[in-house]
């Protein structure tokens, strides 16, 4: 492949919640053009790698992405046009040191990982190959379990729910197209329970319900109902994910659970309290069950229940190799969530996914709540192999579009394709 990069050009376009995001286009010298679109997140971890807005009010309330686009069009394309697509990690870096801040504040990581991903899809179009295959090699064929966010509270919604996502993961479904019907079953299920007991049946940022419920353990009762309506077995057949987000209800040293009106808690209690909840409920993995910085929080409750269930560092992490290293020598979690907005570029998450393989953790390649129709993260988790996705609801076609990505990949790749429980 003798290819080389013709042309970039960045615009903005609308995220789904309506906010301007950076879709940037690659075409390369034998007319193949490939584009990709960067998401962006509510709930951030504060050492992310940084989103470049235009502030002001005249425009979008601030959040138009006009300097991004232009950092695209002026400042990177001039100087990787000419460069060989399939050079991923020596345009990551060129561009990583064209920023020349640690958290790519200059050009925007927004900017910057849309032009690393398109890179990627541009690569893949010329090589003739599927972008997981050409990413992940011929031995990319595992098909990553959903965690599907079907019931919101936190950030994602205005309710009485503190925590921010519960999930279900379809473990004893036969294939990914078995599992996605496990799940949208149950979705299903549990906007006939919510509308019969006159709760809300509106949904979040990622298509989860978000009802006025009477507390935070009332979402996992009316889940577990719900699979069970749908005919499936609690813990067998789906189980349950939380990703509580904690560093949204974190203030002046507590754990403050202001929604639903259950008090002031430490460390040990939020601990204490997820312990009761893995006794109660098949709960499988955790993700941000304590804030970003509370790593003595993380590490009691690795220690505590981290041989019996996931342990997933998201704020904490957020994707950086740094963060992930600390985590690792202090024994603060088993899993790292993986967003390539928030370390911005392909090239850099992929080398956090390899820290995880190189220590034995598991990992989760993740969507944001702000979303677009682009598929990339489909391709990538199954070009990673780590199992698992969170891409979030059966609802909503940014959504959706990552799911029916995956459901092509299984039937591409048939036979080969492998689908299994990845936290046995």
């Amino acid at each position: 492949m003798n290819s080389k990069i013709k042309e970039i050009r960045a615009m903005e376009i609308l995220d789904s919640r309506g906010n301007p995001t950076v879709k940037t286009t690659i075409i390369l010298d034998n007319g193949i053009s490939a584009s990709a679109s960067c998401p962006s997140g509510a709930s951030t971890g504060e050492n992310e790698a940084m989103e470049l807005r235009d502030g002001g009010k005249t425009r979008y309330g601030g959040k138009g992405v006009l300097k991004a686009v232009a950092n695209v069009n002026e400042r990177i394309a001039p100087v990787l046009i000419g460069m060989d697509p399939t050079r991923q990690e020596e345009i990551d870096h060129f561009m990583i040191g064209l920023d020349g801040t640690p958290n790519k504040s200059n050009l925007g990581a927004n900017a910057i990982v849309s032009v690393s991903m398109a890179v990627a899809r541009a690569a893949s179009l010329a090589s003739g190959l599927p972008l997981y295959t050409y990413m992940g090699g011929f031995g990319a064929r595992q098909i990553p379990v959903p965690m599907m966010n079907i019931l919101n509270g936190g950030k994602h919604a205005d309710n009485s729910v503190d925590f921010q996502e519960f999930m279900i993961m379809p473990i004893g479904a036969p294939s990914f197209a078995e599992a996605l019907r496990y799940g949208a079953e149950t979705f299903h299920a549990l906007k006939g329970i919510l509308s019969k007991k006159g709760y809300s049946t509106n949904v979040g940022d990622e298509g989860g319900f978000a009802p006025n419920l009477k507390s935070n353990e009332e979402a996992c009762d009316v889940i577990i109902a719900a699979i069970e309506a749908a005919g499936y077995k609690p813990g067998k057949d789906i189980a349950i994910a939380l990703d509580p987000a904690a560093s949204s209800f974190f203030t002046d040293g507590k754990y403050q659970l202001t929604k639903s009106g259950q008090g002031t808690k430490n460390n040990d209690q939020m601990v204490a309290l997820y312990q009761q909840w893995i006794d109660k409920y098949p709960i499988v993995s955790i993700e941000d069950g304590l804030a970003e910085n509370d790593w003595d929080g993380f590490k009691k409750q690795t220690s505590a229940m981290g041989k019996k269930i996931q342990i997933v560092g998201d704020d904490i992490f957020v994707t950086n190799k740094k963060y992930i290293v600390r985590g690792i020598q202090e024994k603060t979690a088993n899993a790292v969530l993986i967003k390539l907005n928030q370390i911005g570029t392909v090239t850099e998450t992929v080398d956090a996914i390899n820290l995880c393989r190189k220590t034995g953790w598991n990992f989760v390649i993740s969507h944001r709540s702000g979303e677009t129709e682009d598929t990339f993260i489909a391709d990538f988790a199954v070009a990673m192999g780590g199992g698992q996705i969170k891409t979030g609801s059966a609802c909503r076609s940014e959504r959706i579009a990552k799911y029916n990505r995956l459901m092509e990949i299984e039937a591409e790749l048939g036979k080969a394709a492998i689908f299994e429980n990845p936290l046995l």
